[in-house]
């Protein structure tokens, strides 16, 4: 269930450009170690290459569930059964393809069943709800990457599988783990690619989701917009797990 006319989503001007100026940057996948849960800032150097040319990357809506206060952390699984996700999001100018240092990548979905923490029920499941699971987010490093552990995400009634983010730039940490202040640059959603997903959707725990699930030919966020509307580069496996990354073009 999403709202497209949500007060939450910024107006913005999606410039994909022609030519070469339509081809997105690509990230290559890294399988890279897991960080601690405490660890929220990269300090490795993945330098963007000087010679890429960046894509705008498009606003999508915010949607009904998202809540203020996500804690700044880089494992936001909890104890929610699934797959393991690595996510690997680089932030990046979308004129100059300099990446963006100390941003705050923020991220939240629903769990394998299809209920967002804080939302338990929507999907018609009684399960725990701390309003926190599966919600969280990190600051990128000097290399303008952001690295998040979650589970592959499961779907719900009207959507494709995906992932909501927002990238917010000058925050100020709070003490009881969160964030506040600063300004929000983006709101989209990230997808991945229907045969990976056709793969999870029949190993325990998302197998015994019973809702229809909706392909991303027929979601009508996504609207089979590729890279530039959020579609990861994803590698693994279900027994192995995922790596996740994509290049975020945003409009400073």
């Amino acid at each position: 269930m999403t709202d497209n006319n949500s007060p939450h989503v910024r107006r913005r001007t999606v410039l994909i450009g022609t030519g070469a100026t339509a081809a997105a940057l690509t990230v290559t996948a890294a399988a890279a170690s897991q960080d601690s849960a405490a660890e929220v800032r990269t300090d490795r150097t993945e330098p963007v290459a000087a010679a890429a040319v960046c894509t705008l990357t498009k606003e999508l809506t915010e949607g009904p569930y998202y809540l203020d206060g996500a804690l700044v952390r880089a494992d936001i699984r909890e104890d929610k059964p699934g797959i393991k996700l690595d996510l690997v999001l680089t932030v990046v100018d979308d004129s100059t393809c300099a990446p963006l240092n100390e941003a705050l990548v923020e991220v939240w979905h629903c769990d394998a069943l299809g209920e967002y923490s804080g939302f338990v029920g929507n999907n018609g499941h009684s399960e725990p709800d701390n309003g926190k699971f599966l919600r969280g987010g990190v600051l990128t490093g000097s290399d303008g990457v952001a690295r998040i552990t979650t589970i592959y995400p499961g779907w719900y009634q009207g959507r494709a599988i995906h992932i909501h983010i927002k990238v917010h730039t000058d925050v100020t940490l709070t003490s009881d783990g969160s964030f506040t202040g600063g300004q929000t640059l983006h709101t989209g959603q990230l997808f991945i690619n229907e045969t990976i997903t056709t793969a999870v959707a029949a190993v325990s725990p998302y197998s015994t989701n019973t809702v229809r699930r909706v392909p991303l030919s027929q979601d009508g966020i996504y609207g089979n917009g590729g890279a530039a509307a959020g579609l990861m580069t994803v590698t693994g496996s279900t027994s192995a797990g995922y790596t996740g990354s994509l290049t975020l073009g945003i409009d400073e």
